[in-house]
């Protein structure tokens, strides 16, 4: 069959049925962590919830007061997952989450335009392509795409959206032989009731199951940001439909106002601005290096001139790095001494070292590690790496301090 959400994309509200509801438990993702959910899925007798498929997400919505978390398709039932159980038999209003759909609808026939005015103007197939949260892409079987080409697409896409073209959907049976003149790239194994076909007029008939605007001038515009290299000598197409244009015209301009802002300059003068200062911070990092190695040459010296020196050493620069600490280790005679150096925010992240006499370091390498929460090895007298947070220096030197005290008064 098809849901109520394919004869009628424009619908924002449904009443319908509930068939069934079961326990059941979702897998998702929240802040790059994995979670299951437990919960139920719901089956209606009908539903405007589009179920993922065709490349486009499900949709989001209600179902009376309950949030619907993810609409899936099993055979010719749309399944609903939900997180409060629905009584079945009773008669429930649906509410579609509007504004992703209508940005569905816009990637997806926008989507649908771009592949055949691609294939129609270069002969560029589109192989698949996926609707992504924030820009959509088209996978074309080509290397490359030239810039010129590039422009004339976007340029005969947007006509098209001038001109008004209508989009119909037509309802087919599996055996109707004018299914076979449309462009497909098969059935899935599972599919039930009558073929789909999105017809654009003049331009493209596609069998397809997603939610589609009715005219293409609902798509407003259609911005073609540019390509990538993709899989196999393949080419990505990454685009914008619609109201993304929009939200993405008024960030870029938001940025653009900012950066005048910090450089003091036009916007047609920021790259010019933004590769001086670039150069300068370079220039800038390699001057501040040459001035801390030759601070580090200096610091050793007057600890080996110092006739009150002990066999232990400490150092904290924030600005320094792993050539620093390694400059002064090297300086410095680690088989008497043992030196415990480190670089970056004081209670923030940042580098040790550890050297000194090797049957040491390796004893007590381990320990400091612990003590920074960091990682690292050592070998050789040598014990190096990062550290998660610098908080507990004062504890690690003390550490180390007693350590030679008992070790001194061990040789002696």
């Amino acid at each position: 069959m098809a849901f109520q959400c394919q004869r009628d994309c424009y619908m924002k509200e449904f009443v319908t049925s509930v068939v069934s509801c079961c326990p059941a438990e979702l897998k998702h993702e929240v802040s790059g962590k994995k979670e299951t959910l437990k919960g139920f899925n719901v089956k209606l007798q009908d539903t405007i919830l589009f179920p993922e498929g065709g490349g486009q997400p499900d949709d989001h919505g209600l179902i009376g007061d309950v949030p619907v978390l993810r609409v899936t398709r099993q055979g010719a039932d749309a399944v609903h997952f939900v997180g409060s159980p629905l009584e079945v038999g009773q008669e429930v209003q649906v509410k579609v989450d509007w504004e992703r759909r209508f940005d569905h609808m816009q990637q997806h026939s926008g989507q649908h335009l771009i592949t055949a005015l691609a294939d129609k103007f270069f002969g560029y197939k589109t192989t698949s392509w996926e609707l992504g949260r924030q820009r959509s892409t088209i996978e074309l079987d080509t290397p490359s795409v030239k810039p010129v080409q590039l422009q004339a697409l976007q340029e005969a896409v947007n006509e098209k959206i001038r001109v008004h073209v209508p989009v119909t959907v037509q309802l087919l049976s599996i055996d109707d032989t004018d299914v076979e003149k449309v462009r497909s790239r098969g059935l899935p194994d599972d599919h039930a009731g009558p073929i789909r076909i999105i017809d654009i007029e003049g331009v493209e008939a596609d069998m397809c199951c997603g939610t589609h605007v009715s005219n293409l001038s609902h798509l407003q515009v259609i911005m073609l940001l540019g390509t990538e290299k993709g899989k196999k000598n393949k080419t990505n197409l990454i685009f914008l439909t619609g109201n993304r244009v929009l939200k993405y015209a008024e960030k870029s301009y938001s940025t653009e106002r900012s950066m005048v802002s910090l450089l003091k300059t036009g916007p047609d003068e920021h790259v010019e601005a933004v590769d001086k200062l670039q150069k300068s911070v370079k220039l800038l990092r390699k001057t501040n290096l040459s001035l801390l190695r030759d601070m580090a040459v200096l610091i050793t010296q007057n600890f080996k001139n110092d006739p009150q020196r002990g066999n232990f050493f400490s150092l904290h620069k924030k600005e320094g790095d792993n050539d620093f600490m390694n400059i002064i280790a090297a300086e410095l005679n680690t088989e008497e001494t043992l030196v415990f150096l480190t670089v970056g925010e004081e209670k923030g992240p940042g580098l040790f070292l550890l050297s000194g006499p090797s049957g040491q370091v390796a004893e007590m390498g381990p320990r400091v590690l612990e003590m920074l929460q960091g990682k690292g090895a050592g070998k050789n007298g040598r014990f190096q790496g990062k550290a998660n947070s610098l908080a507990r220096r004062g504890e690690v030197e003390a550490f180390l301090q007693q350590h030679c005290k008992q070790h001194t008064s061990e040789e002696e």
